[in-house]
């Protein structure tokens, strides 16, 4: 982890000092946007972008960095922040309203694009009484991926109790497949894939109500529940023969390339847990649901545009970011991997059943709760990503490291975090 966050800093150190630095925020007729896409994300985030340049002539300038946060406070403290910024969890987002760095947006947004989003999303975009921001781009959790040709026993309509999902990852298993694709790294934040285990762990084994007092740090993380949600993904992911790849496969395997084995011939793992995000590279794919002992719930998260200055073409374009029609040009161009949290997006522009189903709940009545890790304050969530690489490396030191992520909780003031509703 050391060496990933030298690479990090490095980043950091060359946006910068370039010239394409963000401190351009509040200057001209653009506007700067900051924001983590490159590549083929910035590049569809970019035609929703120019969508807004043709229907108002304002330049808006796109800047992506995958050092977001880290640029992004460097250029709050120097007084020149970009005119938005798209911020990957509440708990970043809560951080810069603490300090007053991003401006509410209730006289900014339009009654009938506030009514598009639904009771629940409109809440998970609020904090201390005021909207703040405006979901961009939308993921579901809470899914288990896998090929009904090739696991026939599985179906949506049903899905299998936890015991029900260990004794078929243990039939799996013996036919010469791996049961589970799965890979803990990501750069920087390499763990974050085995938080979201654990997370579906407890809001499905232990309910909504003990997953908000967890996420809102009011649970400690060496109590029962807790614990059992470390010891049950121990059951899937250090089991021998269960993932592909064994305990140095999931450290060494990017997140985005866990899925892969699923697509080859013969394939080399038969079952994936990941967001919708992989719905565009799932052809001929379906899921499930997690196993739930109670009523459903479905962990999401989201990518959420904040208002750092008050200029008007800014305000301009977090207006259009809210309309129906921003909310529907992503999810047209992406190939079923982005969802939009507005209810008026046509849902004939997800181009098959399964997302189809995926946009529907995400916009319908399914209780849905905020991913746990985005909601906590950054030194919690950066200590529970490599608490997961820890516990893979050394499991019989998880007394030990439940501790030390008790000893973080305790450490960060009550103010520091987020009492978001579950459901």
């Amino acid at each position: 982890m050391r060496t990933v966050r030298a690479i990090a800093l490095a980043a950091v150190a060359v946006l910068l000092t370039g010239s394409a630095a963000c401190g351009t925020g509040g200057e001209g007729t653009g506007v700067t946007v900051l924001a983590s896409w490159t590549g083929g994300e910035g590049a569809a985030f970019r035609q929703v972008l120019d969508r807004f340049t043709a229907k108002t002539g304002i330049r808006v300038d796109l800047q992506g960095t995958r050092a977001l946060n880290q640029v992004l406070t460097a250029e709050v403290q120097k007084g020149t922040p970009p005119d938005i910024a798209v911020l990957p969890s509440p708990g970043d987002l809560a951080s810069y309203v603490r300090r007053a760095a991003v401006r509410p947006l209730d006289d900014v947004i339009d009654a009938g694009a506030e009514q598009s989003h639904s009771p629940q999303w409109s809440r998970l975009e609020r904090m201390n009484d005021a909207r703040y921001a405006v979901a961009v781009k939308t993921s579901l959790k809470s899914l288990i991926w896998y090929d009904p040709r090739r696991v026939p026993g599985l179906s949506g309509d049903e899905p299998p109790s936890w015991d029900e999902l260990v004794r078929l990852s243990e039939r799996i298993g013996t036919g010469g497949a791996a049961a589970w694709c799965m890979g803990l790294g990501s750069t920087p934040v390499s763990g974050w894939p085995g938080t979201d285990w654990i997370e579906d762990l407890v809001l499905h084994r232990a309910g909504p109500g003990a997953y908000q007092r967890w996420a809102a740090g009011q649970l400690a993380w060496t109590a029962p529940e807790i614990r059992r949600a470390w010891t049950a993904w121990g059951e899937i992911a250090l089991r021998p023969g269960f993932v592909r790849g064994g305990a140095s496969g999931l450290l060494l395997t990017d997140f985005a390339d866990a899925g892969r084995p699923m697509h080859t011939d013969p394939p080399g793992c038969l079952l994936h847990h990941q967001a919708s995000f992989v719905a565009g590279d799932a052809a001929g794919l379906d899921f499930v649901p997690f196993p739930s002992d109670g009523d459903r719930a479905w962990e999401v998260s989201a990518d959420l545009a904040a208002l750092f200055t008050d200029k008007p073409q800014a305000r301009e374009l977090m207006r259009f970011l809210a309309t129906d029609e921003a909310q529907s040009i992503w999810p047209t161009v992406s190939r079923g991997s982005v969802f939009s949290a507005n209810r008026a997006v046509d849902p004939a522009i997800y181009g098959d059943p399964v997302t189809r189903r995926i946009a529907e709940t995400l916009t319908g009545q399914a209780a849905l709760c905020f991913d746990a890790s985005d909601l906590m304050p950054s030194a919690m969530t950066n200590a529970f990503y490599r608490a997961v690489l820890d516990y893979v490396q050394s499991p019989d030191r998880l007394d030990a490291i439940l501790a030390q992520l008790e000893q973080v909780r305790a450490a960060i003031p009550g103010t520091d975090w987020l009492n978001v509703p579950c459901g």
